[in-house]
């Protein structure tokens, strides 16, 4: 399925606040409840729009580092990352696991409640992990969130 204008802008709208209503999509693309809500579900159904998640102010809960984690393995079989994914995926500091290409292996977004809980978290939980080679570590200073391409 190839979206289009009207299904975009649905999207736009909903990547704003997904808490919208069908009736209010429809309102502000013009179209009725009925005819908004069917289309909001041929996205769900198509895979396009992927479920509606919950952001949380990590700072507010008392989270205010953030460090992105490029971590090279040291062997790379299959066996190797698997483990690797199923063990980093337990710790519940680390947010984002992304296998990537390039200089690392795996891009992990990690959240503490400072400097010595990241240290305490990377010592203790990360570098104990099988196969993990080199550690790059970027400290988060800000972040602006960009809606996407739509």
């Amino acid at each position: 399925m190839i979206p289009d204008p009207t299904d975009l802008a649905i999207l736009r709208h909903l990547s704003r606040d997904a808490t919208l209503k069908a009736s209010e999509v429809g309102r502000r693309v013009g179209l009725s409840q009925p005819a908004a809500w069917r289309r909001i579900q041929r996205l769900t159904d198509a895979g396009i729009l992927a479920g509606r998640r919950l952001d949380l102010d990590a700072a507010a809960l008392g989270f205010g580092v953030t460090v992105f984690l490029g971590v090279k393995l040291s062997t790379k079989s299959r066996t190797n990352l698997e483990d690797f994914e199923r063990a980093i995926t337990a710790i519940p500091e680390v947010q984002t696991v992304e296998h990537v290409l390039g200089l690392y292996d795996y891009r992990l977004r990690v959240t503490a409640r400072d400097l010595a809980d990241f240290e305490r978290v990377l010592r203790r939980r990360i570098m104990t992990l099988p196969s993990v080679g080199n550690v790059e570590a970027n400290v988060l200073l800000s972040e602006e969130q960009r809606p996407g391409p739509l």
